[in-house]
């Protein structure tokens, strides 16, 4: 009986460690591939599906696996030094998304158009700032005297819940943006479908390793 539940760990060990390399691969793989769709610098547009596909696929899911028990790339870091590296992400991501928001919007004002008038726009503008206040609120996890309310250990589990459901937020926004007119002119076929895997796929890994390695760690220590 114990050597089948040995068994059944190393499997699930295994099926984990290869969900974060698919994971890695894939976030990588998008943002290089809408990078050469997008051609930055073309027109002032190319620089927003650039940009949010760097930060909210790239950036945030290295930022969110460098703490994974079975995919970070920085295992034999310490912590203190994996946090630095997660802070670092994060600022990035956070920068971009806000260079992002930024274009789209001159670009809108440029053209004549309205803003916000897409449900991708909507859930954009609501990632952008989801992340810019997630990461506000992580100050006080680098500087636990700041708010003594409640426990440091409470804080964590907070700021892991919503760091998760920001990275959920930012999944759908790209979803809904390769539901867009350009985006559907500009790639077509089977690379659409594999497009649309990564976010998908990215997605349910981050949330079944943060589950897993936090969420339901702390809430058994409750």
């Amino acid at each position: 009986m114990s050597q089948n539940t040995d068994g059944d760990s190393r499997v699930f060990q295994a099926l984990r460690v290869l969900s974060g390399v698919a994971a890695h691969v894939s976030s990588l793989s998008l943002t290089v591939y809408v990078t050469y769709v997008s051609q930055p610098g073309a027109t002032l547009f190319s620089w927003h599906p650039f940009l949010m596909t760097l930060a909210f696929s790239f950036l945030m899911t290295e930022a969110i696996l460098v703490f994974s028990p079975d995919s970070s790339l920085l295992r034999s870091f310490s912590r203190r030094a994996r946090v630095q590296v997660h802070w670092v992400l994060q600022l990035l991501c956070v920068v971009c998304s806000l260079l992002g928001l930024g274009i789209i919007y001159s670009n809108k004002v440029l053209q004549g158009k309205p803003h916000f008038s897409t449900w991708h726009g909507l859930l954009g503008v609501l990632t952008v700032f989801w992340a810019l206040l997630q990461s506000l609120g992580g100050v006080s996890l680098l500087y636990p005297k700041l708010v003594q309310r409640w426990k440091l250990a409470t804080r964590k589990l907070y700021h892991a819940t919503a760091g998760l459901i920001g990275y959920l937020l930012g999944c759908g926004s790209l979803l809904l943006g390769m539901c867009s007119l350009w985006f559907g002119a500009s790639v077509t076929a089977v690379s659409w479908y594999l497009c649309v895997l990564c976010p998908v796929l990215t997605g349910l890994v981050v949330m079944n390793q943060v589950s897993n390695a936090y969420l339901y760690r702390k809430r058994s220590q409750s």
